[in-house]
């Protein structure tokens, strides 16, 4: 009895500090009651939950952690607590092309087999761009491995996806005929990385990207039996208050796995609109939407969406690995951006993200819901395609 208390205790001082860590920029108490009533259910403690964030210009304005990141040890979540991000990986690995493409290292045009020799030659030319699009036609790696009798909690290596694409003898379409969202294209384009820089995905970015911008607890988490502290376990639900954990052991990098939190991540979020110089360049290519050879133009871009929300444009991008649920929205014209992870597999994580952004963000469009249901549409299909 005497442990319980002291845990409901613990569990209550550490929400009020994940309160107190929000930035300089306080959000209106009205405003931070409503967001608190939206995660409600989460917040107690015996509940995996979520943590969340809000930018603004050049400052995280508030962040908060609902429920729990550990059930078995009683640890909440905080916004410091580091999440998997799942697919909102993609945009990394698509920065790490596109900055290699500025450096002319590679083109956007080669042909894959050019930087991945062991790919077989089928007879068509697949480029580096078709990956970054999802247009390229090669069969998606989670299928494949499921097909092969590989469980997704089962351990997964980056050498056991190679190997299985390597021995791919047809796409599904012609490159650049279709749109289909394929994570075997960013483990590719990690590969690619590798055989252009003769580092890692995990390497590169952490020298590209992540000290650069100062996300010192953000990596490719390449080793599932790497120890990683203040990290929220994954779970599912089983009734109303009871869960199960939901088992990542992947080892492979470039369409999943990356480790963030709220803090280092909105960083990343402030680069969107940083005009540093060279900086901007490399936004629009990452955030230039794809094209199918018809002609006809995608809202996917590179390993992000671009699109609008309620008259604004957008770049985002969900995630759903185990029972992790992420999602991150930018709003460049506003200079704001929304994030929400959970780890726990019914969060609807983009449902909340945009939740959060309607108590902030004014709709400018006539039809006020037209492109609210065709986002919600779009995310749940991205995530249909992971799972």
């Amino acid at each position: 009895m005497r442990f319980r208390k002291a845990k409901e205790i613990f569990f209550i001082v550490c929400s009020f500090l994940a309160v107190t860590t929000a930035g300089a920029q306080a959000i209106p108490d009205s405003t931070a009651k409503k967001i608190d009533s939206l995660f409600a259910k989460w917040n107690t403690a015996n509940s995996p939950g979520c943590t969340i964030g809000i930018v603004r210009n050049d400052s995280l304005i508030y962040s908060k952690g609902y429920g729990l990141a550990n059930l078995e040890y009683g640890v909440p979540n905080t916004s410091e607590t580091i999440f998997h991000m799942a697919s909102i990986s993609k945009q990394f690995t698509a920065w790490s092309i596109i900055l290699l493409a500025k450096q002319g290292k590679l083109s956007l045009e080669d042909d894959v087999r050019k930087w991945l020799p062991w790919f077989p030659d089928l007879k068509t030319k697949i480029t580096i761009q078709h990956l970054l699009n999802h247009t390229s036609g090669i069969r998606d790696q989670w299928q494949l491995l499921a097909i092969s009798g590989t469980r997704l909690d089962d351990v997964i290596t980056q050498e056991q996806v190679v190997k299985i694409l390597s021995k791919q003898q047809a796409l599904n379409f012609n490159p650049g005929e279709k749109y289909s969202y394929s994570n075997s294209g960013f483990t590719m384009l990690a590969e690619i990385i590798k055989s252009v820089t003769g580092q890692t995905l995990r390497q590169f970015t952490d020298s590209a990207i992540f000290k650069p911008l100062g996300m010192n607890h953000t990596h490719f988490h390449d080793d599932y039996t790497e120890i990683e502290k203040n990290r929220a376990y994954s779970y599912n639900r089983t009734d109303s208050a009871h869960f199960t954990n939901s088992i990542l052991s992947y080892s492979n990098a470039g369409a999943t796995s990356l480790f963030t939190n709220i803090p280092d991540l909105s960083k990343w979020v402030m680069q969107f609109t940083n005009n540093k110089p060279g900086n901007q360049q490399l936004v629009s290519m990452l955030t230039q939407k794809g094209k199918l050879s018809s002609g006809k133009e995608l809202s996917y871009a590179n390993g992000i969406v671009s699109d609008t929300y309620r008259g604004w444009r957008q770049y985002s991008h969900g995630g759903a690995d185990a029972g992790y649920r992420t999602y991150l929205s930018v709003l460049p014209d506003l200079k704001m951006g929304f994030m929400v992870f959970s780890n726990l597999g019914d969060v609807d994580a983009g449902g909340m993200a945009y939740a959060i952004t309607n108590l902030f963000v004014k709709d400018t469009t006539q039809k006020k819901t037209t492109e609210k249901t065709s986002l919600r549409d779009s995310a749940a299909a991205i995530l249909k395609d992971e799972l």
